[in-house]
Parts: structure tokens; sequence; C-alpha cells
């Protein structure tokens, strides 16, 4: 399942660049196409990291996986939401997602997986 997860997100991180670079970039400002960039690229490596744990998989997959996994949604998906609706408040939720990919490093490092 983690695999599974891992791949779509680094698929739906590479669709995503895309459509910032392309679907984005004469629709909002400078700022808001770093904001995507920022969002593409912590997707990209936390998908990575889970593709990563999941081979790797000498410990509990399953904690640090799903820290990779509901902190993207949470830290990248809050900087998608800002970016398309402008909706400047949805970045306070930004930080709970940074806090779970941290989440996920410091749990590897304790699991040694």
């Amino acid at each position: 399942m983690w695999w599974r997860i891992g791949a779509l997100s680094g698929m739906c991180a590479v669709a995503l660049g895309a459509f910032g670079s392309h679907g984005l970039r004469n629709k909002v400002g400078q700022r808001e196409l770093e904001v995507w960039d920022t969002a593409v690229r912590y997707q990209f490596y936390h998908a990575l990291a889970t593709l990563l744990t999941v081979t790797r998989g000498a410990g509990n997959v399953k904690v640090p996986c799903a820290l990779f996994t509901i902190g993207t949604l949470v830290f990248s998906g809050s900087l998608y939401a800002l970016v398309l609706s402008g909706e400047k408040r949805l970045g306070a939720i930004t930080p709970i997602g940074g806090v779970m990919l941290i989440g996920g490093w410091l749990s590897l490092a304790l699991n040694s997986v």
C-alpha cells in the first residue's frame, strides 16, 4: 500500500508541477508561483522518502510513511489551496503538515528503518 501511495504522490507532484509551470503562469503572481513550487518540491521529496522507506523496510514503515503522507496532504495541500483560492488564512495550517513531515523523519531515525 505505501509503495502505491508514494508512487501516486510522485506522479501527482509531476502533474501539479507541470500545471503550476504552464497553467498558472499567467494567472497568479510570482510569489504564488514560488509557493506552488515549494508545495511541489516538498510533495516530491516525501514521495521519494516514502518509496525509499518501503524499499529499505527494516523496521516499522507504517509510522514514517503515514506521517509523510498525511504531512504532505496538509503541508502541500494547504499551499496548493492557498494559491488556487487566494485565501491566505489557509497558510495557518501549513505548519501542522510541516510538523508531521518532521515527525516522519524523526520516526525514521528512531526506528532505524
